[in-house]
Parts: C-alpha cells; structure tokens; sequence
C-alpha cells in the first residue's frame, strides 16, 4: 500500500527502523493541505487549507508496516487515516483526530523532521513557514 509521510517519518533511518519492509519511492505535494504541531507531543499534523501545499514523501509499506505505524501513531486515538488519490492510486496518511493548538515542537523531534526534509529532498521554506504558525 502506498503512505505519505509529512512529519519524522520522512526520516529514511527512522523510518526503516520501524517499517522493515518500507521503500521511500519519491517526494509529492499534499494539495489544499498546510502542516501545523500540535497536541501535547507538539507532534506534526496536517490540516485543510485551499491552496496551500504539504510536502512529504510517498512510500510503499506492507500489511505489517502499517500495523506499526498505527501504534506508533497511538492510531484511533491521537491519529486517524486520512485517504486521497494521487494519479489515480489510493494512498494512506495519518491525521490528527483533535485539532489542539499550536505547538512549537521539542528539538529533537524537529531535527529528526529537519533530517527527514533533507532525506526525501523537500523545500524547507514550508517546514519554516508550519514553524511561524
């Protein structure tokens, strides 16, 4: 199954640390989305907003990967999936299920999405622009 990554997932080490068998296959732009940090994990969440772009990395996962991700993702609790097509192929994200405040997000989880946006070769300014919120 394909899932897009947005938040320290986009990490290539992270990420096949807790997704054996997950192959990053190229960066996409989530349309009509912005990314944001919130909640008490000041974790990354994205939310709708028109014209506006998240970037992120599209991966292939397999059944067992996306079992961990749900825990990882404390899935239905703190997350739920969110599904779109891109070029006619259903693809798997994960959102927040409350929409809490902005919150600036800890370093060490910032410089594992830094790391990401550098690992999957997307434009920071829209990580910088998320952080102005």
């Amino acid at each position: 199954m394909l899932y897009f990554a947005y938040g320290s997932n986009l990490h290539h080490f992270q990420m096949k640390r807790r997704c054996k068998d997950s192959i990053f296959i190229k960066k996409i732009n989530l349309k009509n989305f912005k990314l944001t940090f919130r909640s008490k994990y000041r974790a990354a969440d994205i939310e709708f907003k028109k014209n506006s772009i998240v970037p992120g990395g599209l991966y292939e996962i397999s059944k067992s990967d996306e079992k961990k991700l749900d825990v990882y993702e404390d899935f239905p609790v703190l997350y739920k999936k969110y599904y779109f097509f891109y070029y006619g192929k259903k693809v798997m994200t994960y959102t927040m299920v409350k929409k809490t405040p902005f919150r600036f997000p800890t370093e060490r989880y910032l410089n594992i999405v830094k790391q990401g946006y550098k690992d999957c070769d997307l434009d920071n300014k829209y990580l910088q622009k998320a952080l102005l919120s």
